[in-house]
């Protein structure tokens, strides 16, 4: 199983939060875990909050960059994706960040793992396989 991740379900996996066992469970029996290369900034700037807003120590926050960005097994350029990103954002009316996500897991018949509830609205509309918690 290809499984793509996205930055919410690794936040959740990173933070220890509620759903956080059955996401690493499900990514550590895929096979290939990949993410566009928008992950990284993704992530980047969901740490950044936690620092800035919630007072998560800088050494905490180094760490869980560290484990997030470590989750995926490679990224996929967003230079390879984003005309057909543009496309289906188009014809979706939904922001192109998460739509990177989407065509990414559509490309390489993945599931995609992901907390966003939109996002997995949109991947059932377009056939594409979904974790379902």
């Amino acid at each position: 199983m290809i499984t793509v991740l996205d930055a919410s379900a690794a936040m959740e996996i990173v933070l220890q939060r509620k759903n956080a066992a059955k996401l690493s469970e499900y990514i550590t029996v895929a096979e290939w875990v990949t993410a566009p290369a928008l992950f990284i900034p993704e992530v980047v700037n969901t740490i950044w909050k936690y620092q800035k807003f919630a007072d998560l120590p800088f050494l905490a926050c180094e760490k869980a960059l560290d484990h997030a960005l470590a989750l995926p097994d490679d990224f996929i350029s967003e230079q390879d994706l984003y005309r057909e990103v543009f496309k289906l954002s188009c014809i979706l009316n939904h922001p192109s960040y998460d739509i990177f996500y989407l065509v990414t897991a559509r490309r390489n018949n993945a599931t995609l793992v992901t907390l966003d509830r939109k996002l997995v609205q949109l991947a059932i509309k377009c056939n594409v396989a979904v974790c379902q918690l």
